[in-house]
């Protein structure tokens, strides 16, 4: 359906990234930078790390990402009014001119990760510039585009991948050579990440970036809904204006490969014992009396051989694989390839949550998806639930499928490490 102001995409684009001023806390203003700092909203695991970042600084980013009310236009209104008071007060502050921004993560132990922020023009798509491998879901897309409606802000950009050119591509030599100046801004968040972000200007050098990319595709690595929400936006504004546009961070993983993690399920409602019946004569099941380490190595060893999952909420662990083939020919859609049909992902929500546990998956009082591993554990264990913890999948599987235009079931991979939200943001009436 042809949506206002936008017309069908008759000639093949490549990645469009625009420089823009972006909003950038003072850091004469707040206790530092990285007490201000979250990591992106749907990995805040609440309500315990949103207390923790709250009273962290009055000036944390989760008051706009994750703001707290009793109904949700209450909290985006709430947020609107945060950000507003924080522009006033000086404590965000727009830089003096538009720019790409380069943002790099290091851990101290070897890794080492630099991108580009900037202004993503969002494509629809069939023209397949840009690749989501997940599906999402529709009530996270709404609150998301809700919030981006009341502040008029993007508030923390989403994690996209391509597959660069080599050393001498511009967009490379440019990432590379301000890495070398002093940055804009240097700090160490709790996690033990050093993050560091510099801005490019010189018009000579974002023309020589914008001509690179062109030639290129992304995948996106984290963030699905807010890409789902920033092609809402846009079919909502005529074009052209801000709202063509979304913020990202474009990571080059030829010269910087990125971590692929599992995004594990906390089942509400359904202990451990009931999750372990409903399994019998349907997959094997193992008890692991062991640490969560050894349990997680026996599951990455297990899931060498095909589908197997670790459940865990009852003080030990338990070892499920080997689905009966024929359950699996009843529940798992035929007309996907192969590659997406043995998916751990997709047995999981086509077999155990549709047909063995009867789990609605879009449904938060049933099903919350984390992506720490301890406290997916240790929630379960609280709340009396079943934490179902997952094995990663390579990164090629994703970007094969992806490239196919087949959607993983939702929140199947976790890439990593993620921008921390905080550092930069885009407003759109800049």
């Amino acid at each position: 359906m042809k949506t206002a102001g936008h017309s069908p995409a008759t000639t093949r684009r490549g990645l469009e990234l625009t420089p823009f001023r972006g909003l950038r806390y003072d850091p004469d203003r707040v206790g530092s930078l990285a007490a201000v700092t979250s990591p992106p909203y749907d990995v805040v695991v609440r309500p315990d790390g949103l207390h923790h970042l709250e009273s962290a600084d009055p000036y944390n980013i989760v008051r706009l990402i994750l703001p707290q009310a009793d109904t949700p236009s209450a909290r985006n209104e709430q947020a609107a009014d945060t950000l507003r008071r924080w522009l006033s007060e000086g404590i965000l502050t727009t830089d003096p001119e538009p720019g790409l921004y380069v943002y790099e993560q290091s851990d101290g132990g070897g890794m080492l990760q630099r991108g580009l922020i900037g202004a993503l023009r969002v494509s629809d798509p069939a023209e397949g510039v840009v690749l989501p491998h997940e599906d999402v879901m529709p009530h996270v897309v709404a609150d998301r585009a809700a919030l981006m409606r009341a502040t008029c802000a993007n508030l923390e950009p989403l994690l996209l991948t391509y597959r660069g050119n080599g050393s001498t591509a511009a967009a490379t030599v440019a990432v590379e050579r301000v890495a070398e100046r002093p940055p804009l801004l240097s700090t160490t968040t709790e996690d033990g990440y050093h993050h560091r972000l510099w801005t490019i200007t010189d018009p000579a050098a974002l023309a020589g970036i914008q001509e690179d990319l062109a030639q290129h595709q992304a995948l996106i690595a984290d963030g699905h809904h807010r890409w789902a929400t920033y092609r809402r936006l846009r079919a909502e504004h005529p074009s052209p204006s801000a709202w063509d546009y979304g913020l990202v961070l474009l990571v080059d993983t030829v010269r910087y490969p990125l971590r692929v993690r599992a995004i594990h399920r906390l089942l509400h409602g359904l202990p451990v014992a009931d999750a372990l019946s409903a399994l019998e004569g349907r997959f094997r099941v193992r008890h692991l009396d062991t640490p969560l380490s050894e349990a997680l190595s026996a599951l990455a060893d297990a899931a060498c051989a095909g589908n197997a999952f670790l459940l865990a909420g009852d003080g030990a662990f338990h070892l499920v694989d080997r689905p009966d083939p024929d359950l699996l020919a009843r529940t798992v859609p035929a007309e996907h390839p192969a590659a997406w049909r043995t998916l751990d992902a997709t047995v999981l929500h086509a077999t155990l949550l549709g047909h063995v546990w009867g789990i609605p998956e879009d449904s938060p009082a049933h099903i919350a998806y984390i992506h720490d591993t301890v406290a997916t554990v240790e929630k379960a264990e609280r709340d009396g639930g079943t934490a179902v913890l997952m094995h990663p999948v390579r990164e090629e599987v994703v970007r094969d499928l992806a490239r196919q235009g087949v959607t993983m079931p939702r929140k199947s991979t976790s890439f990593g490490p993620k921008p921390a939200s905080g550092l930069v943001l885009r407003a759109l009436g800049l």
